[in-house]
């Protein structure tokens, strides 16, 4: 997690196990960014931007905490409020609003590259997301959907294998400091 957002964090008193999910998420995004560089070269996309909107997409939770361990979308319109009043920019600050919205007309690689990394960090594989995925991903390689469709399954599943791991990290924060 970078310092610059846990010092965010921090000083907006963030849970410990919203801290934990957040960077869970991050080094998730992080596994995926480094995949999709090293698959697809040609590829033009927004690493930092996926890393911070995976880094921060929950932030709004600090605010609406039960949000943390039940339903609610409330903390999505919040979170990208804290962020924009904190002076990032609308184009990172978005990422608190949109991470579950990925099927928007308007939605680039970098949003669902920080969606599918809030999913696949706890191993939910969501097939209307990777089959979004996979069509950008068969769109600049000009190879065959199902070709792209196998080399992503292979990279979540081997992601979705720790997610125990990931799961048991965040538990071990408490929800209320």
């Amino acid at each position: 997690m970078p310092d610059h957002i846990a010092d965010l964090l921090s000083d907006l008193g963030s849970p410990q196990r919203l801290a934990a999910h957040l960077r869970a998420v991050h080094d998730v995004a992080h596994e995926l960014v480094e995949w999709v560089e090293g698959r697809y070269l040609a590829l033009s996309f927004d690493r930092e931007a996926v890393l911070f909107g995976a880094a921060t997409h929950d932030v709004g939770q600090a605010v609406h905490v039960s949000e943390l361990s039940g339903p609610g979308s409330a903390h999505e319109d919040t979170g990208q409020a804290l962020l924009l009043s904190r002076g990032v920019c609308p184009d990172l600050a978005r990422f608190a609003a949109t991470h579950a919205s990925w099927t928007r007309s308007d939605a680039g690689l970098e949003d669902l590259l920080v969606s599918l990394a809030d999913k696949i960090w706890k191993n939910k594989r969501v097939p209307d997301l990777e089959d979004l995925i996979v069509a950008r991903l068969s769109e600049a390689t000009g190879q065959p959907a199902w070709e792209e469709f196998i080399a992503l399954d292979e990279v979540l599943s081997r992601i979705g294998d720790r997610a125990d791991e990931r799961l048991a990290f965040q538990a071990s924060f408490p929800i209320h400091s």
